[in-house]
Formats: C-alpha cells, structure tokens, sequence
C-alpha cells in the first residue's frame, strides 16, 4: 500500500501510539513499508494507571520493533482539554474535547514533542480518514468504512497539519484492522473501543465528574407549550438539547430538551418537534479550503459525529459567523458542539465552527 509517494523513505515518522489496534496497524504497516518509525504516546492523566497505560504502548513498539517514547502532557491536556470541557458545561453548552484534543494535543503538543526531541517531521495516526493531495492542496476525504469515519473530529486541523499527516488506515476496515493485529501477533488484537471521554473513567460517569466541580443550582423547567413550570432541576448543566432520559417530568407524551437558559437557570422542555430547527450559527470556523463566495453556497453539515449529513446553504455574516439554513429541519441543535461542512458533490471536508 502506497501512503502518498515516495519520498518519505528517508524521513522519520512518529507513531501516536495508544497502546489500541488502531494505533498499533498503524505502525506495523509503516514499518513493514521500510519508514523509519517510532512510537509516541502522551501522558495526559494521573490515573492509578498510567503507567499500564504506557507500559501497553512499549510493549506494542517492541512487538513491531521500533522505538518507543512518551511524552508528560498532563499540564498541557489539562490546561486546553479539562478546563475547556468543564468551562463548556458552565455555560450550559455541550462541549466536544476529541476534536479540542486533536488539534490542541494530537496535533498540537505531542507532534510538536515528536517533531522538537526526536526529529519527526510527519506524524502518523490510527484515524480512519484519507488526505488527498491535490497540488498542494490538502483535502480530508472519506474512507470506505462509513462506520468509522472520522473527518467530523479533523475539522480544527489545517493545511500545515495535513501536509505532514500520514493515515495508514485509510484504505482498511476496522474487521481488517483487527485480523492484522492478530495475525501478527499484537498484543492490542483484542483491545477494546477507545472511551468518548478519557478523562472520566467508569464507574465514574459526566453527571457524577461535573457534580465535584459545578456546584448544583436548583432552577425551573418549563414547558415550551404553556411557558408554565413543571418542574425543579439541580443544574443546567446536567442537560443537553435534545436529551429525553433525565428529564423527569410527568406527561402523557415525551419530552425533550428544547433549550437551556444559563442566564435564568432554567430548562426549557417540550414534544420531540419543537427541538427541530432548520437554521441556526456557527462561530471560529476553521477553513481548510478557502470559499471565495460563501453568499448562498450549498454544502453537506454534519453536528453530530454519528448522525448523518444533511444538505443545506451556508452564508457569511459580517461578524464571520455562519449563518446554516438546512433543507429540511434538523433535530437538536446544540450549542457547543461543532458543525462541518462538505463539498456538496466530491464529499471532502471543507471547514468546521462550533454551534452558537
């Protein structure tokens, strides 16, 4: 399998290792392609653990024989993870930390580590995604294995990261990559799925994580029909638009997260069709194709990383924010998490912002 050309023979690549499948196929078939490969992991937590953690990785690299290093990140995922995950749902947002880890610690803190001490240039990952070049024009495009997609978490990236960013799994599926790992004998063939958060380890769950550090504030939940309350909730931050278990409210029909007034303390509730909408803003879009006129251009969205694409027109507002109006309405919206675009007929990532 051919990555891009051949001209990374003579040049180093870091590996970002987790210890995972996907991870480790990545080095295997990089190594068995003859580049000069070494594995990096980041130290992000100080869970009981850790050490296991790492001590999985090595044992991966001597597996494939490469080196392995890691790097103490904790002050750095802290800093640009943790506190922005915790800031997000104090203002009864839903943040989205994979995406803030990737360009911030991925490709941000651990390339940079990689790149500074052991003379990387490119970096590798276990992501399921494809970059095409097209002269010197950088683009994310999708992969065959639809279930694994992974371009909504890649949309912060930009065309200097993409430029020296290697994904060996471009063309595999995730059955394949596990039968490689077996075959060869890795001792992540039977790893499980990576957690969404890494941080918050079961039995710990996100209620119970953000319980130490928000403080509960009973306020009101109304009903969108009436405008009348119908009943208390503990914290605005225990809710997320759209969300249906939890809502604890008496009614012959569901109800739904329809909005969240941080300002008033209050949570807005209602039938699952009022949480549809067809327009809605998007703030700090990153670019990773210039649009010269975004006056009515017509993309594919994505707000979820598991929900499927909707066409809609994108415009620019003078302030820079995006203002989406999707063909048809769209269930839950929700303020903090991000939206990417696509090209409408070629299907590659055009740029990415976050829902106001």
């Amino acid at each position: 399998m051919v990555i891009k050309d051949n001209n990374y023979s003579s040049k180093k690549i870091a590996v970002a290792m987790s210890g995972g499948v996907d991870s480790s196929v990545t080095a295997l078939l990089l190594k068995n392609q003859g580049y000069d490969v070494i594995g990096i992991t980041g130290i992000m937590h100080d869970f009981d653990d850790a050490d296991t953690f790492i001590e999985k990785a090595r044992q991966v690299c001597d597996e494939i024989g490469i080196q392995h290093y890691a790097a103490d990140l904790r002050i750095e995922f802290k800093d640009k993870v943790v506190n922005y995950f915790e800031q997000t749902y104090k203002k009864g947002k839903t943040p989205n930390p994979c995406a803030i880890c990737n360009k911030n610690i991925k490709w941000g803190a651990l390339r940079k580590y990689a790149a500074e001490k052991w003379g990387a240039e490119y970096f590798a990952t276990g992501h399921y995604a494809k970059i095409i070049n097209d002269n010197d024009n950088y683009k994310l495009v999708k992969v065959e294995d639809a279930k694994k997609e992974q371009l909504y978490m890649l949309f912060e990236l930009e065309q200097e990261d993409l430029k020296y960013t290697i994904f060996p799994l471009s063309g595999y599926k995730k059955s394949e990559v596990r039968e490689i790992a077996k075959n060869n004998n890795l001792p992540s063939a039977s790893a499980l799925e990576s957690q969404d958060v890494c941080f918050i380890k079961p039995p710990m769950t996100t209620q119970k994580y953000l319980e130490k550090v928000i403080d509960n504030k009973l306020g009101d939940i109304i009903d969108i029909r009436t405008c009348k309350v119908v009943g208390k909730h503990e914290g605005v931050h225990n809710f997320t638009i759209g969300q249906r278990k939890g809502v604890r409210v008496s009614s012959d029909i569901p109800l739904y997260v329809i909005s969240i007034d941080v300002e008033n303390n209050k949570v807005v509730i209602g039938p699952k069709e009022k949480a549809y909408q067809k327009k809605f803003l998007v703030k700090d879009v990153n670019w990773q194709h210039t649009i010269k006129n975004l006056n009515d251009y017509r993309v594919l969205v994505k707000v979820r990383y598991n929900s499927p694409a909707f066409t809609a027109i994108i415009t620019a507002k003078k302030n820079g924010n995006i203002l989406v109006q999707a063909d048809e309405p769209v269930f839950s919206i929700t303020p903090g998490q991000a939206a990417v675009f696509y090209h409408i007929d070629e299907e590659y990532l055009i740029a990415g912002g976050w829902i106001i």
